[in-house]
């Protein structure tokens, strides 16, 4: 047995001393002290032990997923850490600096946040499957939801996502539980153009899965992510809604800030704008991802990042930023 365990440690070891990019890293991390992981085996099989066994091997199965555990942190952070330049600078350069898209700088800034509240950045498909965008989201293919989403079907059976919130299963299936993640992506939706509708925008998907997780949690993180975006309070409200991946569901509208709340074309002359669509998430989604939803709760969010990005930069028309124009996107930078 313990030749066994100090085996997949070293395996792990030489894993990890392979891979280069942060998702090969989380594919590693699932492969061994994910769910499914032979670790995980090792530690359910205690219950089958005799009470001589667990004293003796129960500690060194224990100790040592989370010594690998460690060695998988510390190979994430050397990788976000680790900077490549390769610059001439005998060469003279006469060079014109260019800038990051208005949605990628908030993007940007909305993972970070959630990477120092402890938050996982993971990324899917923009080619999803049904079962994946719709069913394991607890939307059956007679769920009048599907309605509410005009989606692009594609000849070979599939489709383009119509929300980031496909991210939820395959970081459930992929990590188990407890489960921190965050997803940013680009999503699609046939709709009709107009100030602020687009059919390819920018969203982010948050997941928190843990023992006693509630909606006062959900709201600290939003009210958190929000301010630090804005670098002010800004005016919220909360209203109750429906999706059908969380139960109970709920939207979050702030205060327009292209017109100070007075109402526009943006705002759809309410004076708020859609920004959080969130909620405590539905035990068949967890069930989907298998999760023990008796065991465990949590919440969901979904932020879009392009209206976020309209409002930070006071941009009255959604249009603009699909529209490639230099001249108007170059006067974003960094703050």
């Amino acid at each position: 047995m313990e030749e066994k365990i100090i085996k997949i440690k070293e395996e792990l070891v030489l894993e990890l001393s392979k891979v280069t990019k942060e998702a090969e890293v989380l594919n590693v991390k699932a492969l061994y002290v994910g769910k499914k992981s032979e670790i995980q085996g090792l530690l359910a099989s205690l219950k089958d032990m005799s009470v001589q066994d667990k004293k003796k091997y129960g500690s060194v199965i224990n100790n040592t997923k989370k010594e690998m555990e460690e060695l998988i942190s510390i190979k994430l952070e050397s990788l976000q850490n680790k900077v490549n330049v390769s610059f001439d600078d005998t060469t003279d350069y006469n060079l014109k600096s260019g800038s990051l898209h208005p949605v990628t700088i908030v993007a940007h800034e909305v993972t970070d946040i959630l990477k120092r509240m402890g938050f996982t950045v993971v990324s899917g498909p923009e080619m999803e499957s049904e079962y994946y965008n719709f069913e394991a989201l607890n939307v059956p293919k007679d769920h009048p939801a599907r309605d509410m989403q005009d989606t692009y079907y594609l000849s070979n059976g599939m489709l383009l996502r119509t929300q980031t919130s496909d991210n939820q299963i395959h970081a459930m299936e992929n990590y188990g539980a407890p489960l921190r993640i965050c997803a940013p992506g680009r999503t699609f939706r046939n709709e009709d153009l107009d100030a602020n509708h687009e059919n390819t925008f920018f969203q982010i998907e948050g997941m928190v899965i843990d023992k006693g997780v509630s909606i006062e949690n959900l709201l600290y993180v939003m009210q958190q992510v929000l301010s630090e975006v804005f670098h002010q309070q800004v005016k919220v409200r909360l209203r109750p809604g429906f999706f059908p991946f969380t139960e109970p569901s709920y939207e979050m509208d702030m205060s327009c800030l292209i017109c100070g709340g007075k109402g526009c074309p943006t705002c759809k002359n309410s004076g708020y704008i859609e920004m959080v669509g969130s909620g405590m998430v539905h035990p068949n989604v967890l069930k989907a991802g298998g999760i023990d939803s008796e065991e465990y709760t949590g919440f969901a969010f979904g932020i879009g990042l392009t209206r976020l990005a309209m409002m930070k930069y006071k941009i009255n028309d959604i249009r603009v930023l699909n529209s490639g124009d230099i001249r108007y996107l170059k006067q974003f930078d960094v703050d």
